[in-house]
Parts: structure tokens; C-alpha cells; sequence
């Protein structure tokens, strides 16, 4: 099979920067995400303290070295500070598929404008610049806000996957697994714009 060869970029909109992850974001990373309702689908808080988020975030930091994936941490560009953060993982060449996942926003910026935008600039990456024919988004089975949250811009629900991920602590999870797919990609672009006050939110920095 092909190897992933996933180049860190920055994507942003007017309001929005998605900017590769670095260890230089560490306290911000921390800040953002250290809430109990983040991580309540989750089986431990992995931005708690640095030395909880420090090994995470080296291993993603490794892995956009080796091409495997671009780790991002979200950045509000009015305030300039980190309010989340969100992966382009998984990639599959030989199949043209790759998911998007490991998201978190600060309780603040939930229900804003952060989840469409981020959305609108991965996916466009993925579909655009990186020709992929189809792009999971998967989230706890349990996780309804999310769930909404990802049918609500376009993504299909195709089922519940059993016991498909475990975690350190050896439990497992359900997964709600959705995709888009290339050819959904125009509507759903559409809708993304759509949501914006004017489409000017939407200018961006090409990648």
C-alpha cells in the first residue's frame, strides 16, 4: 500500500485558523480543553495537566513527521487564543479515504461558528487538495451533541461499529461512524457557506 504522505499546513477563514500542532501550544492546548463536559465521552481528560497532555501531543507531533497525519490546534483569530483542537488522520491512499476526528472545542466556543468553519477548511482540504473520494467523522455512540453535530452538516450516518475503539484503561467504545464522500462534497460546501453571515468569513488563505 501507498504511504500517507500528509504535509502540516495552516488553513484558516477570516475567523478561524487551524494551525499544526507544536508543543509551543502546550498551555493553550491544556486551557482549551480542560473541562469535565469535553471529555465526558472520553475515558480519561487528556488535556488535565502537561504532563497528562505532553505524551499525546508529542505522538501526534511525531506522526506529522512521518506524514501520517496533521495534528491542528484551533485558534480563535479575533482573541488569538487556542479554543480546540482537531486532526486529518487515518489516511488510506490506495482507497482515497481519510477521517477526521480527535475534536474538541472549549465549552465558550460549542454551538459558534468554530464547528462549521473547521469543518469547511478540512474538508476542503481533504476533497480539494488532497483528492480523497471519502472522509469518516466518527464520535461516541453516546455523544449525541456531537452526532447532531456532524449530521447537521452533511455527514451520513452508516451505522454503529461495536466495540471499535479501546482505550489505555482497556474499555471499549461504540462508534457512531458518518462519511462524506466526494461526490456530496458541492452540497455540502454549499450548506457550509451558507451558514456564514456573508461569505466573506469563508476567505482563506489557500493551501
Amino acid at each position: 500500500m501507498l504511504q500517507p504522505t500528509l504535509s502540516p499546513t495552516t488553513l484558516e477563514t477570516s475567523l478561524l485558523k487551524l494551525e499544526p500542532m507544536t508543543l509551543q501550544h502546550l498551555a493553550g492546548f491544556c486551557s482549551a480543553g480542560n473541562h469535565p463536559q469535553v471529555w465526558q465521552h472520553m475515558p480519561i481528560n487528556r488535556c488535565q495537566s502537561s504532563e497528562v497532555a505532553t505524551p499525546w501531543m508529542k505522538e501526534a507531533i511525531d506522526e506529522m513527521s512521518q506524514g501520517l497525519q496533521i495534528a491542528f490546534v484551533t485558534i480563535d483569530k479575533k482573541s488569538n487564543t487556542i479554543i480546540g483542537s482537531t486532526r486529518l488522520f487515518r489516511c488510506n491512499t490506495k482507497d482515497k479515504s481519510i477521517e477526521i476526528g480527535h475534536t474538541f472545542i472549549t465549552p465558550d466556543f460549542q454551538r459558534s461558528y468554530v464547528n462549521s468553519h473547521a469543518k469547511y477548511l478540512m474538508l476542503k482540504h481533504a476533497f480539494e487538495h488532497l483528492k480523497m473520494a471519502r472522509v469518516e467523522i466518527c464520535t461516541h455512540e453516546d455523544n449525541q451533541q456531537s452526532r447532531q453535530a456532524i449530521a447537521r452538516i452533511g455527514g451520513h450516518f452508516e451505522g454503529i461499529l461495536r466495540k471499535h475503539r479501546r482505550a489505555p484503561n482497556g474499555d471499549y467504545r461504540n462508534t457512531a461512524l458518518f462519511s462524506i464522500i466526494d461526490d456530496e462534497w458541492p452540497h455540502v460546501k454549499q450548506y457550509l457557506l451558507s451558514t456564514a453571515k456573508n461569505q466573506e468569513e469563508f476567505s482563506h488563505v489557500p493551501c
